[in-house]
């Protein structure tokens, strides 16, 4: 069995998890990913399974899109809804039309900086360690130019806000709801994170990880 294959990850599974799921229903070890989603986040990972993991190679550097809940009014130290949430007094609302035009400070791409609890390394260690032991500091954060091909609202209704993005790899969609958040001057964290599209493929072609076999597989292999 050589080729891609798309998979929806649920909530709670880390990238590596269904790498190692995978390989036990497909009796093979010869699988990898493109593209590592957080394991609070949801959506399409896709897999080279044999021959198909030269593949992933390609994948490399291609665009993504997301559809991000962001909860306003409250800041999370991981920028997500796992971290230790802080709320924040908020003396006014923002209106829809304060959110479009906070929005338009990243449509395009900014200079964005990675979150002190991501895989970035910092004298060899990684910053999630720096920070689970107390030793991370703001300036330890990597800076960024990051692409920003699309923001669309599909709802807002305080303290909620959802929205779909179009990026360039390498954004981290954590750190743009928290960005966010400060721009408004209100705190803002991700609470629900999908992706959707990973260059040309789409979530909506891909396989459930609960249930999944070897027969079911080799029919959907790209």
């Amino acid at each position: 069995m050589d080729g891609l294959l798309l998979i929806d990850k649920p909530e709670g599974w880390t990238s590596h998890d269904v790498v190692a799921k995978l390989r036990g229903i497909l009796k093979m070890k010869a699988i990898g990913h493109a593209g590592t989603l957080d394991p609070f986040a949801t959506g399409l990972l896709v897999l080279g399974v044999g021959k198909g993991t030269k593949r992933l190679t390609a994948l490399v550097g291609v665009d993504k899109e997301y559809v991000a809940s962001v909860r306003m009014g409250a800041t999370s130290d991981t920028f997500d809804k796992e971290g230790v949430i802080v709320e924040q007094n908020v003396s006014k609302e923002p209106t829809r039309n304060e959110v479009e035009k906070a929005l338009d400070k990243f449509r395009g791409g900014y200079e964005q900086l990675a979150p002190l609890h991501s895989a970035k390394k910092i004298g060899g260690k990684k910053l999630y360690d720096l920070a689970r032991a107390g030793k991370a500091t703001e300036e330890m954060r990597p800076m960024k130019q990051v692409k920003i091909d699309k923001i669309e609202v599909v709802e807002y209704e305080w303290p909620n806000l959802t929205i779909d993005v179009k990026c360039g790899s390498g954004t981290y969609i954590r750190s743009l709801a928290d960005d966010i958040g400060r721009e408004l001057g209100v705190g803002g964290y991700c609470v629900e994170l999908r992706r959707t599209k990973v260059g040309e493929f789409d979530v909506e072609n891909a396989l459930p990880i609960e249930g999944l076999t070897m027969d079911i597989a080799a029919k959907h292999i790209l």
